[in-house]
C-alpha cells in the first residue's frame, strides 16, 4: 500500500537502509502527523527511485527509518528549465512551486533592468521545490541555479537550447504555435519583471538565433501567472504532457 507521507531525504536509498531524519523533519512527521513505530512513509532523494519506509524509532527532535521496499524505480525530469525575474517574496514562492510542479528541471532567477527584488534566495526557492515534488509525487527535485544578471545567463548560453521569451509587448507568435513550429528541445521558458523587459532586453533577445518570441494571448499576465501559463503550453507543445 502507498504510504500517504512522502518525505525527501539526501541520502541512499536501498534495501533496510536506514535513514536518519533532520530535526525538522521528526518534527513535522512525529509531532505534525502523530506517525509512530510501525508506521511507513514514502523516501525519494533524485537518484534511488521511491522506497516505503518504515518508522523504526521516532522522538521529537530525532528519529530513524528503515527501507523496506522499492515502490518506483527513479525518472529523470524533463529537460526544461524555467528564467524568471524574482518578484516579491510570496509571489516568487508560487513560482518555484508551481514550476516545480509543471515539471521543470532547472529554477533559474535571473536580473532583468526592471527587476524590483534586489536578492532572492536560492535555499528557500530549493525549500518550496522540495515541498512541491513531495506532495505532487515527483521522484526528484529541480536544480535551483544561483542568481544572476540576464545578460550573464544569456552569454553563457548553449545555443542547443531553445529560448521560450514571453513578449509582452505583442510583438511574438503565440506560444503554443511557436513551440511546435520550432520543434524538439531542449527548451527555456523566460519570463520577465512585473514591469516587463526593457526595450534593449526585448531587442537583444529577439536578435539571438534560439531565442522564440511568444505571445501568451490577448491579456496582459501578471509575471507568475505568465510563468505557469507558458510552462503548461510548452509541455503540452512539445513537452511530457502528449
Amino acid at each position: 500500500m502507498q504510504p500517504k507521507i512522502r518525505l525527501h531525504v539526501d541520502l541512499p536509498l536501498a534495501a533496510e537502509a536506514e535513514v536518519g531524519l533532520a530535526r525538522e523533519q521528526a518534527h513535522y512527521l512525529f509531532s505534525v502527523m502523530r506517525l509512530a513505530a510501525g508506521d511507513r512513509v514514502a523516501l525519494f532523494n533524485g537518484r534511488d527511485g521511491e522506497w516505503a519506509a518504515e518508522v523504526v524509532s521516532a522522538g521529537k527532535r530525532a528519529g530513524v527509518l528503515a527501507c523496506r521496499e522499492r515502490l518506483r524505480q527513479q525518472t529523470v525530469l524533463p529537460d526544461l528549465w524555467l528564467l524568471f525575474a524574482p518578484l516579491k517574496k510570496a509571489r516568487t514562492d508560487f513560482v518555484a512551486e508551481k514550476a516545480c510542479e509543471m515539471g521543470c528541471a532547472r529554477l533559474w532567477p535571473v536580473f532583468t533592468q526592471h527587476t524590483n527584488a534586489e536578492r532572492v534566495r536560492p535555499d528557500r526557492l530549493r525549500a518550496h521545490a522540495v515541498e512541491a515534488a513531495e506532495q505532487c509525487g515527483l521522484l526528484a527535485v529541480p536544480e535551483v541555479a544561483e542568481p544572476c544578471p540576464l545578460a550573464a545567463a544569456l552569454a553563457g548560453w548553449d545555443p542547443a537550447r531553445r529560448l521560450l521569451f514571453c513578449d509582452e509587448r505583442g510583438g511574438g507568435v503565440p506560444a503554443f504555435a511557436a513551440v511546435q513550429a520550432a520543434g524538439p528541445g531542449p527548451w527555456a521558458v523566460l519570463v520577465g519583471p512585473e514591469g516587463g523587459f526593457s526595450e534593449a532586453e526585448a531587442e537583444r533577445l529577439r536578435a539571438l538565433p534560439f531565442a522564440h518570441a511568444a505571445s501568451l494571448g490577448p491579456r496582459i499576465l501578471r509575471a507568475d501567472t505568465a510563468a505557469v501559463a507558458a510552462l503548461a503550453l510548452l509541455q503540452a507543445a512539445a513537452g511530457d504532457w502528449r
